[in-house]
């Protein structure tokens, strides 16, 4: 099963090199998802403003510390990616502005995509989670 190999038979079979070979540096990864910062804005702000309406809706002093947590939950989920974007500054890769989002919409695996229909998927959880939001505070206030 194992063979005990001795320093030389291992010499033998290696190979040494007297130089480690070169680092060899990756091609540039564009890390922005070709959306434009507004899109990225509004879906943050969407979730911030559900953690709000809730937090308002749901009001108690028991309830401030988890409100808390929720929001540095989204600000460093949403955070640390947008950093993320920023790590390399030889990487020539910058945010889509708006303009040629518009233009150009969004090449996604299945073909590419209008900006309209692009934004619709990026917003529609956050609106949807949103609107969950004022219906459930909407039914405890008329309860």
């Amino acid at each position: 099963m194992a063979e005990q190999l001795t320093r030389e038979q291992i010499a033998e079979a290696a190979d040494i090199h007297v130089v480690p070979p070169r680092y060899i540096r990756n091609a540039p990864i564009d890390r922005t998802f070709e959306l434009p910062t507004r899109l990225y804005v509004a879906t943050v702000g969407l979730f911030l403003a559900y953690i709000a309406l809730m937090a308002k809706g749901f009001a108690h002093p028991e309830m401030v510390l988890p409100a808390a947590i929720f929001v540095l939950f989204v600000v460093a989920g949403f955070g640390v990616p947008g950093i993320w974007t920023r790590l390399a500054p030889e990487n020539p890769a910058r945010a889509t502005s708006w303009a040629r989002f518009k233009q150009d919409g969004i090449m996604t695996p299945f073909g590419r995509t209008s900006a309209r229909d692009a934004t619709v998927q990026v917003l529609i959880l956050p609106v949807l989670i949103f609107l969950w939001g004022v219906i459930a505070v909407t039914i405890a206030a008329l309860v």
